[in-house]
């Protein structure tokens, strides 16, 4: 069986970029991908980011803005990655890193393949002292199938007793994309957090882990009604954001909602169809202008980029910051350099 990466990352990757950015063939990009997790923190790895300048909204890429830089403020950054070797590769550990995100399909725990992967990607988190955020998302068995409340209750229950180190949870991937069965229902999705939220006392538990695509603000609201108290973090993936040099995504949603914002999944989009053909150095660009937009908001307070590994040339999405063939991209040049400050 291929590595969990390659099963996964094709899963969900379709309509938040050109939703949120109008390009002309329908093009976008959010995360459906599944995986494991693991691990304990130690020291949270911190940043405040690059000295880049970056426009809003023009799509024109960053400009140096020497004169008024934003002042450097400390978040936690992480990585989103579906594959356990991450955790054993030098340029990770010379990072210091310590927090990784994994998505896995809820109903992991009961399927042996699944689980095997879940079990091989945590164990290799915590080795590396990494604390581990699981984000669950739609099974692979029947990507359609939206589970009932009873249903997904019981495969958190399941998950919990397998792996009850984990204490960082988004109950559901990208709530309002179309590849999950959470799009048409934000009130399920609403109350799978509820069960999260209840079931996982000491627990950190997002809500939303939303894609800034089309739409959002108004899912949110009708998420929001149906919600069990007022959560403490919201969870964004804002690649239109990161791609297109923008903070309309982020700036919504924190209009929208209270509390903090951690940037699930964001980054630099190597290449992805016709909109984004292969450019390493804008990917780069992208990943600066991720760190700029935290350090801009002060309530964003962790950013997962997204992710270590790189696809294959013939792939559609690839956001790597190593290629396939093992070398480091300037994307990885780029993340040192705003974690060395």
């Amino acid at each position: 069986m291929k590595p969990i990466a390659v099963i996964a990352l094709v899963a969900a990757l379709v309509l938040g970029l050109v939703a949120c950015g109008g390009d002309d063939d329908g093009d976008s990009a959010g995360n459906g991908g599944n995986g494991g997790q693991a691990g304990s923190a130690t020291q949270p790895n911190r940043a405040g980011g690059s000295d880049a300048g970056a426009s809003d909204g023009d799509g024109d890429g960053p400009r140096e803005r020497r004169a008024a830089q934003p002042k450097r403020r400390p978040f936690v950054v992480g990585i989103g990655e579906q594959n356990s070797p991450m955790f054993a590769d030098k340029r990770f550990r010379d990072l210091g890193i310590k927090h990784a995100r994994l998505v896995v399909p809820y109903d992991a725990v009961a399927r042996g393949v699944e689980r095997n992967l879940t079990d091989l990607w945590l164990s290799a988190a915590r080795s590396a002292g990494v604390e581990p955020f699981i984000t669950f998302g739609h099974s692979r068995a029947r990507p359609e199938k939206l589970p009932t409340v009873a249903e997904f209750r019981a495969a958190f229950r399941a998950f919990r007793k397998r792996y009850p180190y984990v204490k960082v949870y988004a109950p559901w991937n990208e709530i309002n994309h179309a590849s999950q069965p959470t799009a048409r229902s934000p009130r399920r999705a609403a109350e799978f957090y509820n069960v999260v939220k209840a079931g996982c006392e000491g627990c950190t538990v997002l809500a939303g882990d939303v894609l800034d695509q089309r739409g959002m603000t108004r899912y949110v609201e009708q998420y929001r009604r149906h919600l069990d108290g007022d959560p403490e973090i919201w969870g964004l993936h804002n690649y239109a954001d990161t791609n297109r040099f923008r903070s309309s995504g982020l700036r919504d949603l924190l209009r929208t909602v209270r509390g903090d914002v951690w940037l699930t999944e964001t980054g630099g989009i190597v290449k992805f169809g016709r909109n984004f053909p292969r450019d390493e150095q804008r990917a780069a660009r992208s990943i600066r202008y991720a760190f700029r937009l935290a350090r801009e908001h002060p309530r964003v307070k962790r950013v997962y980029l997204y992710n270590w590994t790189g696809a294959k040339p013939a792939d559609r999405f690839d956001s790597g910051l190593i290629g396939p063939n093992g070398t480091a991209r300037p994307g990885y040049d780029a993340l040192r350099a705003e974690l060395r400050g």
